[in-house]
């Protein structure tokens, strides 16, 4: 009789045990990757408007055509959602990853290394194939004023990091179902209808009311930094958000290097807008600077976020016991500059942490300085 209970308990253990096994080893089933792309400011644009640009990338979530979503298929990676203007009239439109960052359809044929005419080149291949639908009238864009070619090929013109967050099954099909329902018209607007405006009314729908206009340090105007802040803090208070940090360089070739993001205040106390605003009235200059001082100087990117190049990619999507190989393998990776982004030792994460959201999340001191 006691054989047998022994051999009854440790059955019993066994099968806790296996139970426990399998729920560590298996993805989630129910949850996906979602990512508020932080896009640096470049060019003749870049240097009037040094914001950047928002966009929100989304792994289970695909481009029927640019202007209907659709439940992605298997091997797919999903599209990036934004608001550009001048688009046909359309508010927002949605292309697929790889195209979106380079301009291909298939991952391999992205070139280390790009000139300006084979990015023209590239980008007028993928519009002949799949933009054609926004309408003939739809411009290429120029210095002044954008056009189709802003949809692709990102990478090309800027560095872009990636603010990953999980979603649920659920969350995204209600949002294609929403999206897919309701009037796709423009009302852009540069100060309450931006970019950053409709990636702030996507991430309030995963997380109602978490995202506001602030008045400091941006004038009530939404930013690209401060929506980034915003979402950092609110995953601090939401650690079943796993946020984890990703960098996707610049491609070198097309152009110079894209600089940092900045907020109203940052912008117009580091620029040349500081000179005339100062003139016209020093006590406005002067609010600004201090405010700039006082609430504009956060850090919005972790010291060493893990590089994303294009073979990468698929990281965003990849099980945590494969991102654990991932990371604790990985070599150094050097930016187009030259310049080592994350260090050549391995890292070994512990059992019960994220290894991903190890290398990327933010150290004490850098949270304190993310703070206004």
């Amino acid at each position: 009789m006691l054989a047998n209970h022994l051999t009854n308990k440790q059955r019993i253990n066994a099968f806790i045990f296996a139970v426990l096994a399998v729920m560590i080893l298996i993805p989630r089933i129910g949850c996906a990757q979602a990512a508020l792309l932080i896009e640096q400011p470049y060019g003749f644009f870049g240097v009037v408007n040094p914001t950047g640009h928002n966009a929100v990338y989304f792994e289970r979530i695909c481009a029927d055509t640019p202007v209907r979503l659709r439940r992605c298929n298997s091997g797919e990676l999903g599209a990036v959602l934004s608001r550009y203007q001048g688009m046909s009239g359309y508010d927002w439109v949605a292309i697929p990853l790889v195209p979106y960052l380079y301009s291909v359809e298939d991952i391999a044929a992205v070139q280390p290394h790009i000139d300006p005419p084979t990015v023209k080149r590239l980008r007028s291949r993928y519009h002949e194939a799949h933009l054609l639908c926004l309408g003939e009238t739809l411009r290429p864009g120029n210095l002044i004023k954008g056009g189709w070619t802003q949809l692709v090929g990102a990478a090309y013109e800027r560095r872009i990091y990636a603010f990953r967050f999980e979603t649920t099954e659920a969350q995204d099909d209600a949002l294609i179902a929403l999206l897919n329902s309701q009037p796709n018209h423009s009302h852009f607007d540069l100060i309450v209808n931006n970019c950053a405006d409709f990636a702030r009314k996507l991430l309030n729908y995963y997380y109602p009311g978490k995202f506001k206009r602030g008045i400091f340090p941006d004038a009530g105007v939404t930013t690209p930094k401060q929506l980034a802040h915003k979402l950092a803090r609110c995953a601090r208070k939401h650690p079943e958000m796993n946020l984890t940090v990703f960098e996707i360089p610049q491609i070198p070739g097309n152009r110079r290097l894209s600089h940092s993001n900045k907020d109203v205040d940052e912008s117009l106390s580091t620029t040349l807008y500081a000179i005339p605003i100062a003139l016209v009235n020093p006590y406005l200059a002067g609010g600004l600077f201090v405010d700039y001082l006082v609430r504009g100087r956060y850090r919005i990117v972790p010291k060493h976020p893990m590089v994303l190049t294009p073979d990468e990619l698929t990281a965003w999507a990849r099980p945590a016991s494969v991102s654990r190989s991932l990371v604790a393998h990985s070599p150094a990776v050097v930016h187009p500059t030259g310049a080592e982004s994350m260090t050549s030792e391995p890292v070994v994460p512990a059992a019960s942490e994220s290894p991903l959201l190890m290398i990327a999340e933010p150290s004490p001191q850098d949270v304190k300085k993310m703070q206004p």
